[in-house]
């Protein structure tokens, strides 16, 4: 999921200024449903639980917001120092920006940002990043702090004229404030060796090693890690220092590769094998059955070198378990978001955004679509996103085309791109989840996938569906058993349709009818109207929804024996009560359908069985 801050706002008046935030840090703005109307990328019901939610998942927080009430609000959460994100204040006007918490884990530095932005003055209190700038509990990305208990002490005594000795070379220590001397009473110790901190000072680990990984089809995520992990302690480095697992692209699927990357908490990258083939002359352990194989040389220490670059070493040969190698290089430069050599292995997110409100889409959807670089769908759903679209790529395709559609996006994420196909509704019901799978299955063949799609990651994520959308807004007409039935016949045969709109008749099934007319398709509905007519009084209430969650959202009901065709259209969806179902109206006079389950009646043979002893 995404790790993006996000700009929290309770009313209308703060969304320029959170705009403003949110675009020039590539953060999300979240507001208070309630008050905030539209132009947010998410919404909440409930501040406290919002903001405790987002805290607890590591989110950097910009409230926009007075800061003792973010105080109160997370008070409750905190726990641990050195693993909350940051949480600043700033002032409705911009003009003061105050990191709360986390202002080692980026906040002072990202309150400075923001005070740039909004021309503001950034409150910095923390004494060593005031008088150094500097925190030394909060190294930059690609380094790692190995005793971070020592910090605050030694912070401490520098902000207290004391020296510090830089043994190892770290440009973001010596290039600091810090009162740094050949004789340093304290000691900042840099090394990718497995080494004792120092009792007088700190040990940081660059994050420079790759571990290059090879495998059979299928190995142990365990087997590959205790190799990776004796190989580390043979070679005494340090396992804080790998910053990267690298293979082959083939392997780019493998189960036992992201195992081992998932351990280290770093990315997994691959290269294909002609990369792989020109490390051939710096191999160790050249191999021409692996050559046979693949079309390289060497995996393990092939992948480490084309990882570590021109510049690296291999600093451990390849070692071999029962279905496993590996090897080690390090790199000139520790590894960053920035500077990841190879290809990730791509991902394709399935994900229903809903009606397309921003009321209606899971958070989960729009982590996934904030996490992608590319937007693949019809030009209506993108367009839904609003905000959320902002810095993707979009590829637009119009209705009709599905299969180029889907078969887009994999591509896409054969090339190790992040992507979210987007779909209405449910991505699972009636849309683009199921040729997703369908093309995996039959991807054999000239017209199949490349082989590189077919190595994506997938994952799919629900949305509200039309059918449970119409449902809300009626009342409760999925009380008990429903089905749902598409009436366009351009994928399923009309008269498998009529089959199923017929058992669903003598079942007495509630049923959604999806694709229910078309501009040229409109005999359908009145077919399955004079069928069901047969099996259910033509007082049934049928509920008609159209335009649900968005602009002209229509919500009609009408009785079954009155059921026009012209009143349908292709953006409605038709709901059919079953013989049980019922209409009924509150106060204010609005109508309601549902459907009753026979809870009462449960609730009456309970208290009968009890009053005459039968009841265990």
């Amino acid at each position: 999921m995404t790790n993006s801050p996000a700009v929290i706002i309770l009313s209308d008046a703060a969304l320029p200024l959170a705009r403003r935030i949110a675009d020039g840090i590539d953060g999300q703005v979240h507001g208070l449903a309630r008050r905030v109307s539209e132009g947010v990328d998410e919404t909440f019901e409930n501040t406290g639980a919002h903001l405790a939610e987002l805290f607890q998942a590591g989110r950097p927080i910009i409230a926009v917001m007075a800061a003792g009430a973010v105080i109160r609000l997370l008070a409750p959460h905190l726990s641990d120092k050195m693993t909350e994100p940051p949480v600043l204040a700033v002032a409705e006007d911009g003009s003061a920006v105050l990191p709360l918490l986390g202002g080692h884990h980026g906040a002072n530095d990202l309150a400075r940002t923001i005070a740039g932005i909004v021309d503001g003055f950034a409150a910095i209190t923390t004494a060593g990043d005031l008088k150094f700038g500097i925190a030394l509990d909060a190294p930059p990305q690609g380094w790692v702090l190995a005793n971070p208990q020592n910090a605050k002490r030694v912070m401490a005594d520098l902000v207290a004229g004391r020296t510090a000795r830089l043994d190892g070379g770290a440009p973001w220590l010596s290039g600091s404030g810090l009162p740094l001397s050949p004789d340093g009473e304290l000691v900042l110790a840099v090394s990718d060796r497995a080494i004792a901190p120092p009792e007088n000072g700190l040990l940081y680990h660059p994050q420079d090693l790759v571990l290059g990984i090879g495998c059979e089809r299928g190995a142990s995520g365990d087997e590959a890690l205790k190799l990776a992990l004796e190989s580390l302690a043979e070679a005494g480095l340090s396992p804080a220092s790998v910053g990267l697992v690298a293979s082959i692209d083939v392997k780019a699927d493998e189960a036992a590769v992201h195992h081992v990357a998932g351990h280290f908490e770093c990315p997994a990258r691959f290269f294909d094998a002609a990369t792989l083939e020109a490390e051939t002359p710096r191999l160790k352990h050249p191999s021409d059955i692996v050559f046979a194989e693949v079309g390289c040389h060497g995996v393990s220490e092939g992948a480490a070198l084309a990882a570590a670059g021109a510049s690296g070493d291999l600093i451990a040969e390849k070692r071999k378990s029962r279905r496993a190698t590996c090897a080690i290089a390090r790199a000139p430069q520790p590894f960053t978001q920035e500077n990841l050599p190879g290809r990730a292995r791509g991902k394709l997110m399935v994900v229903g955004i809903g009606p397309g409100s921003d009321g209606w889409r899971s958070p989960e959807v729009s982590e996934m679509v904030s996490a992608s670089t590319d937007l693949v769908g019809y030009s209506l759903y993108l367009d839904l996103l609003g905000p959320l679209t902002k810095g993707k790529a979009r590829h637009d395709f119009d209705l009709g085309k599905e299969e180029a559609r889907v078969r887009h996006a994999m591509e896409l994420a054969g090339e190790g791109k992040s992507v979210a196909l987007v779909c209405s509704g449910d991505a699972g019901i009636y849309a683009m989840a199921t040729l997703v799978f369908e093309l995996l299955d039959k991807s054999d063949g000239p017209e199949g996938l490349t082989a590189e799609a077919r190595r994506i990651e997938i994952a799919v994520s629900p949305g509200i569906s039309a059918l449970q959308a119409a449902a809300a807004r009626a009342g409760a007409p999925l009380g008990h058993d429903f089905c749902t039935i598409s009436l366009s016949d351009l994928l399923t045969p009309w008269d498998d349709i009529k089959r199923r709109v017929t058992a669903a008749g003598e079942g007495d099934f509630v049923i959604a009818f999806y694709n229910p007319v078309s501009k040229k398709r409109r005999t359908q509905l009145a077919w399955a109207r004079d069928k069901l007519l047969e099996h259910r009084p033509a007082s049934t209430p049928v509920i008609l929804a159209t335009n649900l969650g968005r602009e002209g959202e229509l919500i009609r009901i009408v009785p079954l024996g009155a059921l026009n065709v012209d009143d349908v259209d292709m953006l409605t969806v038709v709901v059919v009560g079953s013989s049980n179902s019922t209409t009924v109206a509150t106060g204010d006079g609005k109508a309601w359908v549902y459907t009753p389950r026979g809870y009462a009646r449960k609730e009456g043979t309970v208290m009968t069985s009890i009053a005459s002893g039968d009841a265990a």
